[in-house]
């Protein structure tokens, strides 16, 4: 692949370039996908040595952000190049890994590794779609087997009209944020969050997305056609005796694997107990199998893979022909049901919900506008409020490893529950706070991410976290028969042993009047329209079954805030007088804060947010501030301090760092010769608010106030040579001084 080959199609309003043969010529795939400014560079290689002993294909995605891209350096004072992936990259990664892994057929046991290399960012076009379609052109010229190709775009929705890879400022105003990933006939992979969005918009928005995908995939086949290489056998053929002995083997395995036995098998009312029948039968046949000393070790424990095989095709035959499903529910039947709140005594919210054996607790946490996440990212620079973390410990599903920190299945998940619940958040206008979630899985047995987000929800309410609606998730399964498209069956709350053995994942959150997340991928090479309409229908079903439990543990946010979380008062200031509360080198709001006890957030908008736990602390802090920012209002008494005199009156400080004037002839209700007379610097007297020019000079008074003249005797009016009186043909009265 020596020569620079470009190919280019348009969607979207905008030029789509694929460039391959420029860069990376060592990897088995590579090429550079360029949308406006954006650029992303994908990679594949497969790794020449097969791995023994796994029963999974080692696939490997990586997202790598460059701050360059998007000419940035990194904010840290002390570590200036890329560390490890951000969250966001992380997500970017799932999202390729969930499009392409389906595609790859089971027998590869050699590593593959694609990574999406983000070379310029323009801020308008999102690189993760364009990651998508390069790695899936990568792919697909490469010599690596593949049942591709595929393309994906992203769906928004302005004002009722739909619109193909919107800009994220487009994304703001869109009324839902979809991702569609298909292949020529069907869709395999989706993600999306949305604002509410009923069933039938999105089952719309799904297949404006696989349409419009079309143009794409014939770009990708194309250039397959053009460059593509012959694709590799990673399934070297068995030799003779090899195969003879597998033969044997499997014939062995069929005749002990009896229905009786698989049935026997299924009969169980826990997760645990569904393993224990599983690995009792798994060591009965490693005892019968050791008794033909022909069967190597090696071969007898190929064989006793096998089992689970047949496990897995008795559990399809089951639901397609019966409609009957392991643990003996009907298809549309979710486990039972329970959701608690207050379940801790000093958190600021909590909620436990369970669904069968899994068992979610989730705990809310309310700080300051200053415990705001900061965002600095490749795509994102600013903050974010309203964080959903969650946790799935070893011990969840009875199993030892040690604590390591969350991993990419654990931030992939907690991004889903945040998506399902932001649409529901309120602003920050109306709840200042910054909110942090945090789900712990205590129990898993399937669909711990939409127990997730129904814990998420119970705690918030419980939190008195004024969301606007409660919402609930659940994880939809499906059974194929692989002769029939037509021949399938949807499974509503899938539990884990569904998840393993069947052919999809399609977990759907939403409120009672909408979908706000959705998630999907596929174990087969996609999904039909059929497939897609019925599972959204049967999914709301379920939603609101789930959603009257939640409301019989708490059917609203609480109206008070718990005792043990704090107080925020918000306030607003003229932003000129911003610095008069921040003082020289922070000063003074360091000097209001450690007499207080309190944290001050202020924006450059003069909003100030004070947070407390205590209110008489809060209470301090805010007259504080208040006087330091005050303003001086017309008819309005004050009290202040005499700074400055002059001959025609006195200077009064009332306010901090605002004086006025108080003229003579306002210093009291008879005659005063001199200021003097009345004040001297220092002292402290009451002032009103008489006038205020347009330069905004404010003129005082002192006579119009309750200040005490007791200890006063007017003077006697005495002419002196300063004051002479005569004639004046102007009318002057020269009895009075002029300043």
């Amino acid at each position: 692949m020596d020569q620079i080959r470009k190919f280019e199609t348009a969607i979207g309003g905008q030029d789509l370039i694929i460039e391959v043969g420029k860069f990376a010529g060592q990897a088995a795939g590579a090429c550079t996908v360029q949308y406006g400014g954006t650029v992303v560079l994908a990679t594949v290689c497969l790794s020449q040595a097969i791995r023994e002993g796994i029963d999974y294909f080692p696939l490997m995605v990586d997202f790598d952000e460059k701050l360059y891209a998007a000419g940035k350096i990194k904010g840290s004072r002390f570590i200036k190049r890329e560390g490890r992936a951000t969250d966001e990259a992380i997500l970017s990664g799932r999202l390729i890994d969930r499009s392409i892994r389906p595609l790859f057929p089971e027998s590869i046991k050699n590593d593959v590794q694609v990574v999406a290399s983000v070379l310029s960012f323009d801020g308008e076009n999102d690189p993760d779609i364009l990651s998508l379609i390069a790695a899936a052109t990568a792919i697909s010229i490469s010599p690596i087997p593949w049942h591709g190709p595929i393309a994906g775009v992203r769906v928004g929705r302005i004002n009722g009209e739909w619109i193909v890879n919107p800009s994220y400022e487009a994304r703001i105003k869109s009324e839902l944020d979809l991702v569609v990933a298909t292949n020529k006939n069907n869709v395999v992979m989706l993600e999306a969050g949305a604002s509410e969005v009923p069933e039938d918009i999105m089952f719309e928005a799904i297949k404006f997305g696989q349409r419009h995908s079309q143009t794409l995939i014939k770009l990708v086949e194309e250039i397959t056609a053009a460059v593509g290489q012959p694709k590799k056998d990673t399934s070297p053929a068995p030799s003779e005796e090899e195969k003879q002995t597998q033969e044997k083997i499997t014939a062995k395995v069929k005749n002990f694997m009896t229905t009786e036995k698989i049935q026997a098998i299924f009969t169980y009312q826990k997760k645990e107990e569904l393993q224990k029948n599983i690995d009792a039968a798994k060591t009965e046949l490693d005892e019968l199998l050791k008794s033909d000393n022909e069967i190597s070790k090696e071969a007898r424990k190929k064989g006793i893979t096998l089992v689970d095989g047949f496990i897995d095709e008795h559990m399809r035959q089951l639901i397609l022909e019966k409609g009957q499903r392991p643990d003996g529910r009907s298809l549309d039947q979710i486990r039972s049901l329970s959701a608690e709140v207050g379940v801790l005594p000093r958190t600021h919210g909590s909620g436990l919900f369970q669904r069968g054996e899994t068992q979610v607790l989730s705990i809310v946490t309310l700080g300051s506008p200053s415990d705001e996440q900061t965002l600095d990212t490749m795509e994102e620079s600013g903050k974010k409020r309203y964080m959903h973390h969650y946790n799935f410990p070893a011990f969840s599903v009875g199993e030892v490893a040690p604590l390591r920190g969350p991993g990419r299945r654990e931030i992939g998940h907690g991004a889903l529950a945040e998506k399902a619940l932001e649409p529901m958040i309120p602003s920050k206008d109306d709840f200042p706070y910054t909110i942090r979630v945090v789900s712990e899985v205590l129990s898993s047995n399937g669909s711990s991410s939409q127990a997730s987000i129904c814990g998420s929800s119970l705690s918030l309410m419980d939190a008195g976290v004024p969301i606007k609606k409660p919402v609930a998730g659940i994880a939809m399964g499906l059974i194929t028969n692989e002769n029939n498209e037509a021949d399938y069956r949807i499974l509503t709350d899938i539990q884990g042993f569904e998840d393993h053995s069947g052919d999809m994942d399609f977990k759907i959150a939403g409120t009672a009047d909408g979908i706000t997340a959705v998630q999907m991928d596929t174990k087969i090479h996609g999904l039909t329209e059929n497939i897609i309409k019925d599972t959204l229908a049967q999914a709301k079903k379920a939603r609101l079954e789930i959603l009257s439990v939640m409301a019989k543990a708490i059917a609203a946010p609480r109206s008070e805030l718990s005792p043990f979380a704090p107080r925020i008062t918000t306030m607003h200031i003229n932003p000129d007088k911003i610095r008069d509360v921040i003082g020289p080198g922070g000063k003074m709001i360091n000097k209001i804060i450690a007499e207080t006890g309190v944290n001050i957030d202020i924006e450059d908008d003069g909003s100030i947010f004070i947070t407390a736990l205590s209110p008489e602390g809060s209470a301090k802090a805010k007259e504080w501030i208040e006087t330091l920012t005050a303003e001086a209002e017309i008819g309005k008494v004050y009290y202040g301090k005499v700074s400055r005199m002059f001959e025609f009156g006195a200077m009064v400080e009332f306010l901090p760092k605002q004086e006025g004037l108080i003229h003579v002839s306002e210093m009291a209700p008879f005659r005063v010769n001199t200021p003097e007379d009345i004040v001297h610097i220092g002292d402290e007297v009451p002032v009103k608010v008489v006038g205020i020019d347009d330069q905004g000079r404010v003129n005082l008074s002192l006579k119009q106030t309750d200040f005490d003249y007791s200890k006063f005797t007017p003077p006697v009016m005495q002419p002196s040579h300063s004051f002479r009186p005569r004639d004046d043909r102007h009318g002057h009265d020269n009895r009075r001084p002029r300043f």
